[in-house]
């Protein structure tokens, strides 16, 4: 036998050798296993059986909800974007008001009903499913529902109430569609305390 192969043959004996003695440790560790009488089993089952049915009518009461959320808000993303229908419809009634060539024209008016009959209509499909408009000049400020995008300086406001609508917000059933993006009054600072921080 040569030097190599006794080698082979130690490490291998010692290899087994360490696996029985785990195996002998293991034996040791592991407890043996308690009787369980049938009353604790019946009430293990139990347990698990109202467990069960518990997560069951969680479940239920989770997918009815999000059936019901899915059935009236499921336009929620196309509503929002058809805001910029009502809004641009705004924009052209203002623009054609305020066009200096076309206020010599005699159809201006007739052009203009029209633009706002379709405004109307529009106005009331979103009315029918649950979307209108958020009034918000002299209200107090909310920002649940407006966006401050200026200061308006005011003494005759009290701070924080909105003065100025720059966008519409718009509200779907209770859900903020589109928040009003708003001017706040803010008191004027005096002449004198100006002149004192300078």
């Amino acid at each position: 036998m040569t030097k190599s192969e006794r080698k082979e043959q130690e490490k291998t004996l010692s290899e087994d050798e360490g696996k029985t003695e785990n195996s002998k440790q293991k034996e040791k560790t592991a407890e043996p296993e308690k009787e369980v009488s049938p009353e604790e089993k019946l009430k293990t089952v139990q347990e698990k059986l109202l467990r069960t049915m518990a997560e069951m009518e969680n479940q239920r009461r989770r997918s009815e909800k999000e059936k019901q959320e899915a059935f009236e808000f499921g336009g929620f993303n196309f509503a929002g974007e058809s805001l910029s229908l009502i809004d641009n419809i705004d924009r052209a009634i203002i623009s054609f008001k305020n066009d200096e060539n076309l206020k010599n024209n005699k159809d201006l008016n007739k052009i203009i009903d029209g633009i706002e009959i379709v405004k109307k209509d529009l106005v009331s499909i979103f009315k029918k499913n649950g979307i209108e408009s958020i009034e918000c000049i002299y209200k107090k400020f909310d920002p649940n529902f407006h966006q401050a995008m200026l200061e308006v300086e005011d003494n005759t406001k009290e701070p924080g109430t909105v003065v100025q609508e720059i966008q519409k917000g718009y509200m779907m059933k209770e859900r903020l569609l589109r928040p009003s993006l708003v001017g706040v009054a803010k008191k004027r600072e005096k002449k004198e305390e100006k002149k004192e921080k300078k």
